[in-house]
């Protein structure tokens, strides 16, 4: 198998410049003063995909209103497939009213849900409580926990925004890449049951339907058969992983494809970071490293997952054309038909096709319903969704007003009924 051997070499490599960096004294140093030692520790580990664990959130603090704020990270609820944590700012600060939590649904497409740490903070900067699912990787779960399908993840997030729900007020759901399609059916069969447990919807670059402009990575998909990613891509986790047995598409595998696809975001972190390094600039470079090495923190999927999202999303298109059912459940978007829906594209996105996310406002059969909103960014491609200048200055701006007029009509219709009072 691939998978031990490759693994043998990753602990092999950290092992060797971990007792580079012991030998030199350095190991206990300070960042800075490692000085090319630690540099080529932490390159190494990233190209070898030799992280233990993924890196921590670390959100000490975010600006608000001129002010820093601590934040507080905990875990809100878990499962098997994940954790739902939560990210509390300080309550010195009120919110603004309407002000809601927000539930972030991250993405299970090869990297940890900590490449949107950026994507937290940004939210934080705005309101005092922010979830986000935390996947677990497919070679830490037990045998026992069972093959790990797509409905797993559909059914974890119910719970979750459930979850958040006792705890408050109703969130605004938001979802990222291809969490727009275990979220919408998620939200699809919790509205199903009567009122609504979340505000809205906000879908950000997500494959609803492949059908529609479809990119090299829908053709490539939806070209092979199922069988051919079982043959090629599919290996078995080796001991002594907690998942040892599970067979998965492994995160070595998704690194090779990622760096295929988007060379020029690889290659744009990695001279940000060595830029900075070796012109003496540690608190850019350190900044830098952070963000290199949450995009390179890669991690395990299981086979029934990845083979479900494959069939579902680029084969059958279960979601788009009304036919998928999960545990007898249909999952019918219209039930949405009046909770506020919010999509994003952007207008350079390479993953996710023009009008492939947008659909979703036809799928919910509300065109015309109040607090509906689609927007295509200008000069944005995926990434630039949730980090990075874009997602600052237009995609989080767009977002917040998108729920401050869902706030504003929430006031209106409740006006008249305490005018009567």
């Amino acid at each position: 198998m691939w998978y031990d051997l490759l693994d043998i070499q990753r602990r092999l490599a950290k092992a060797f410049i971990d007792a580079a960096l012991t030998v030199s004294g350095l190991d206990g140093a300070q960042w800075g003063t490692a000085g090319a030692p630690r540099a080529a520790r932490d390159w190494l580990i990233r190209s070898t995909c030799a992280f233990e664990t993924a890196p921590p959130f670390a959100i000490k603090a975010v600006h608000s209103n001129g002010k820093y704020l601590p934040v507080e990270e905990s875990i809100a609820d878990e499962m098997p497939v994940g954790t739902l944590r939560k990210f509390t700012r300080s309550s010195c600060v009120a919110d603004p009213p309407g002000t809601r939590p927000i539930i972030l649904c991250a993405p299970l497409a090869g990297h940890h849900a900590v490449m949107l740490r950026e994507t937290v903070e940004t939210l934080l900067e705005r309101c005092n409580v922010v979830y986000i699912t935390d996947w677990a990787d497919a070679h830490d779960v037990p045998l026992e926990a069972g093959p790990l399908p797509l409905t797993d993840y559909v059914h974890a997030l119910e719970r979750f925004i459930c979850t958040v729900r006792a705890g408050g007020a109703p969130a605004h759901v938001v979802a990222v890449c291809q969490a727009c399609v275990p979220a919408l059916a998620a939200c699809s069969l919790l509205a199903s049951n009567g009122t609504p447990p979340f505000a809205s919807v906000s879908l950000l670059g997500g494959p609803i339907d492949t059908r529609l402009h479809p990119t090299s990575v829908d053709r490539f998909a939806s070209a092979q058969p199922l069988r051919w990613f079982h043959d090629r891509v599919i290996d078995e986790v080796p001991p002594p992983y907690a998942g040892a047995g599970r067979r998965v598409y492994p995160g070595f595998m998704q690194q090779v494809a990622i760096l295929a696809a988007h060379p020029a975001r690889q290659l744009d972190l990695e001279a940000r970071y060595w830029t900075n390094w070796l012109g003496g600039n540690l608190h850019d470079a350190q900044t830098a490293l952070r963000s290199l090495n949450e995009y390179a923190a890669v991690l395990d999927m299981g086979e029934r997952y990845f083979l479900d999202m494959l069939s579902v999303v680029f084969h059958e298109h279960l979601l788009a054309r009304g036919m998928w059912v999960i545990d007898g459940r249909c999952v019918d978007p219209r039930v949405l038909d009046q909770v506020p829906l919010c999509t994003i594209e952007g207008d350079r996105d390479d993953i996710t096709g023009a009008g492939q996310t947008h659909c979703a406002h036809a799928l919910c059969h509300a065109p015309g319903a109040p607090g509906h909103r689609r927007v295509t960014i200008d000069q944005c491609d995926h990434y630039d969704l949730f980090t990075g200048p874009r997602w600052h200055d237009a995609v989080h701006p767009e977002l917040c007003s998108f729920w401050r007029a869902i706030a504003c009509d929430s006031e209106a219709k409740a006006a008249p009924a305490a005018s009567i009072r």
